[in-house]
């Protein structure tokens, strides 16, 4: 059975004694993961940890500041 398009099963990993672990292959190759690259490390403790670049959250924010201001934070006085 295979997964939907654009989601991955990469298989395990294990972690070792620092608390390492390796990037598969194939989750490099796809997510464009070079060595010297910054990744951000999120976590729900329901649900789970998700590792991203951190130029996605840099993209993230840019857009976000970038928005114009609709002022419907501002209470009337």
């Amino acid at each position: 059975m295979q997964p939907p398009k654009g989601k991955h099963v990469f298989g395990t990993v294990k972690v070792g004694e620092k608390g390492q672990i390796v990037i598969p292959r194939d989750a490099r190759r796809i997510f464009n993961i070079k060595p010297g690259d910054t990744l951000l490390v999120l976590g729900d403790e329901a649900q789970g940890i998700a590792i991203v670049k951190d130029e996605i959250l840099k993209d993230f924010l840019n857009r976000m500041l970038s928005m114009p201001d609709t002022g419907s934070d501002e209470q009337e006085g």
